[in-house]
């Protein structure tokens, strides 16, 4: 190991490395590309600062001076990447090594002064990184080494893309290392795509993830999730606890009920600018706050040193989520707790994950009120300050004390001033009872008027948010909405009814117009709808028939008929001896014709006559005959005109003014007398063969002078 790395190492206090480190550090693999699994909080930052030193420094023990950076590290989040920067700023410090930042959410001109004026090593953001490398910010021709920390999260995070540009920008002969928690199947494939003989490293703590972990499932009640929370909290006491979230307005809440608490807490979400969650880590490290309420983007990378205890408020959506997140806790072999609040209809989820994560949890209810109060005592007990000597500005205070107070009353009220600093404990509900507790009481309140009702379209759905939004009040400030048919009735809390009012205005007027009027008293709300008309009395119901008697015997059923055989059944046909018809009986030549009728059925009553035929008496008029195209010229019922009276056009078949084409006359050779071609001519157009010889068919040509088309005979 070069020293300058060594005397870092044992300026932080390393005495001796992790299974990792070991395992990075071993001469064969100086100059090989590797593939690293290993579980959370194993080191691996440091394990690859260590593996890349040879690369970078050579036989050196400080660099030079900054100008290209010599090694690239891309990491998943914000948060690891500002941790992983800091890791190697230490590491590489007795080095002379400059490392620089390119992350999201920060200020791109600083970063391009910043990489202007020379880095060594370059921790980055995939996102960022690919905008400062397009921009031509960066220069990547003196890589040695490139670095894919967490490589599994950066594929899931959907960033194969921007990993696969930055790795095809980059110098072929670099090193190679991917380090993650899990190798899938992804990122085997892209270590064989951008790595050159890869050596695999597995190290032996990953067969038995987080040992260093408790784990325990805690069955709560639906109602009691948040109670059970503070009370996690409060029994253990721990100097950092994570509580994750699966929403961020589930961050919110429980950061807000937290502070109302007493809890020092701070969140931690993808809504947050980045300055904001770099001031919300440092104030946990810092001992400004001891809980934070954080969606998944926390479970990635994060190293508190004092954290103790991870809260999973929402159960993870897969296993390795769970182990990412409980993985912040029991880092480089502290011990830790991770506990899984699990309502009754989660317990089959709660199972599922653990079983595919396999890991083993210890199921019980959640800390009760008696428990955390007798975890105090023994903080109590236990505390220094039994034992620690009296300051000397003090000893006359105490001496007073002791005169003016019983030792009863001193030390019941050092017990109150111990419990004032902390939450009180909350009564849980037993998980298995059902949840029939009466609803608390609103409390006082004043009635509102709002001039629109059922008739315009007013629901409490809508009701609701607009009065929120316009009278600045939140919805637990709001208890009954009754919507009547003109107006409706809003009961808001008397606390905060003055401020509704102000914040409505002097004309107290809402969107569409409506009017929102005070009341002196609450209004006489029927109790049924007044729509409706009462209820006739039907008198009692009658006794439901059973479907059958289940003790009655059952009728017997009645014998199959017997079944003859096929044979018989065709032989035995009978024969139809009735005539097909009336006049089947008379000779066929004394038959009439099939079409004259000679006998009317009746009608059938209600039956409509049929319309009489042109021939018969009464009937309709004939109707106009309609040419029929036959081979012979057209037929029609009335007799032919004369050729003579036969009707000329006065204008041409292309005239503009029927839509068709400008009429233009040719001129014959001989005589110059103006012709006309005919478009249906037969001699002039091509007659398919299967049309041929077919009579009556429609001439396709609309011209009222057109020659019927004639198949060839």
């Amino acid at each position: 190991m070069i020293q300058t790395i060594a005397d870092a190492l044992a300026a932080q206090g390393y005495e001796t490395l992790t299974a990792v480190q070991e395992a990075v550090t071993d001469p064969a693999l100086t100059e090989q590309d590797l593939l690293v699994s290993a579980q959370t909080g194993s080191g691996k930052t440091v394990a690859f600062g260590i593996a890349i030193a040879p690369t970078l420094l050579g036989e050196d023990t400080h660099f030079g001076p900054a100008s290209s950076p010599l090694a690239l590290v891309i990491a998943p989040t914000r948060e690891l990447a500002m941790q992983v920067a800091r890791e190697l700023s230490w590491l590489y410090a007795k080095a002379g090594a400059v490392v620089t930042t390119c992350v999201g959410g920060m200020d791109q001109r600083t970063e391009r002064r910043a990489l202007d004026r020379g880095a060594h090593i370059v921790v980055a953001t995939p996102g960022r990184l690919c905008d400062h490398i397009k921009r031509s910010n960066i220069d990547l021709s003196e890589l040695r080494a490139v670095i894919l920390d967490e490589a599994d999260e950066m594929l899931d995070m959907g960033f194969r893309e921007e990993l696969e540009f930055i790795l095809n920008e980059a110098p072929e002969d670099r090193r190679t290392l991917l380090f993650s928690a899990t190798v899938p199947a992804a990122i085997a494939k892209l270590a064989k795509s951008y790595q050159r003989d890869a050596q695999r490293i597995a190290t032996v703590g990953e067969a038995k993830q987080h040992a260093d972990i408790e784990y325990r499932a805690m069955n709560v009640h639906p109602r009691d999730t948040e109670n059970a929370i503070i009370n996690i909290l409060r029994f253990y006491e721990a100097k950092n606890a994570i509580v994750f979230c699966n929403t961020r307005a589930a961050v919110a809440r429980l950061t807000t009920k937290f502070t109302n608490r007493g809890f020092s807490v701070v969140a931690l979400s993808g809504e947050l600018t980045q300055s904001e969650r770099t001031n919300a880590l440092q104030a946990l490290r810092d001992g400004r706050a001891r809980v934070c309420v954080a969606t998944d983007v926390a479970a990635r990378g994060i190293d508190l040193p004092n954290l103790e205890l991870v809260i999973h408020a929402d159960l993870p959506s897969n296993a390795d989520t769970l182990l990412h997140r409980s993985g912040r806790t029991g880092r480089a072999g502290r011990k830790g707790v991770s506990a899984l609040i699990v309502p009754p209809k989660m317990k089959t989820k709660a199972n599922r994950l653990l079983g595919w994560a396999k890991l083993s949890a210890t199921w019980g209810p959640a800390p009760s009120a008696e428990e955390v109060n007798a975890a105090d005592e023994e903080r109590l007990l236990s505390d220094p300050a039994w034992s620690n000597p009296a300051p000397e500005d003090a000893a006359d205070f105490v001496t007073s004390l002791t005169e003016k107070f019983s030792p009863e009353q001193l030390a019941t009220a050092f017990v109150n001033l111990y419990r004032a600093r902390a939450s009180a404990p909350e009564d849980l509900t037993d998980p298995g009872t059902k949840d029939d507790r009466p609803r608390p009481s609103f409390g006082p309140s004043v009635w509102f008027s709002v001039s629109t009702g059922r008739a315009s379209g007013a629901e409490p759905r809508t009701l609701l948010p607009m009065l929120c939004r316009l009278g600045d009040i939140t919805k637990d400030d709001i208890g009954a909405i009754r919507i009547q048919q003109d107006h409706s009735f809003v009961e808001i809390l008397e606390a905060t009814a003055q401020k509704f009012m102000q914040a409505l205005g002097p004309d107290m007027k809402v969107e569409d117009g409506a009017v929102v009027t005070k009341l002196d008293q609450p209004p006489n709300l029927p109790k049924t709808n007044p729509n409706r008309g009462p209820k006739p009395d039907r008198g009692p119901k009658p006794p439901r028939k059973p479907r059958y008697d289940s003790d009655a015997p059952s009728p017997p059923r009645k014998p199959r008929p017997v079944r003859a055989e096929p044979s018989e059944v065709r032989s035995e046909k009978p024969k139809f001896d009735k005539p097909k018809h009336k006049h089947a009986d008379k000779p066929k030549g004394e038959r009439p014709p099939k079409s004259h009728k000679t006998e009317r059925t009746p009608m059938k009553p209600g039956a409509k006559p049929k319309p009489k035929s042109s021939g018969e008496p009464g009937g309709k008029p004939k109707a106009k005959a309609k040419a029929v195209w036959k081979k012979d010229g057209p037929k029609t019922d009335a007799p032919r005109r004369p050729k003579e009276d036969k009707p000329k056009f006065d204008k041409p078949k292309g005239d503009k003014s029927k839509g068709g084409k400008p009429f233009k006359p040719r001129e014959e050779a001989a005589g110059g007398a103006k012709t006309y071609k005919r478009a249906a001519d037969p001699s002039k157009r091509f007659t398919p063969p299967n049309k041929i010889g077919k009579q009556g068919g429609k001439p396709k040509n609309k011209g009222g002078t057109a020659t019927p088309r004639r198949g060839k005979p």
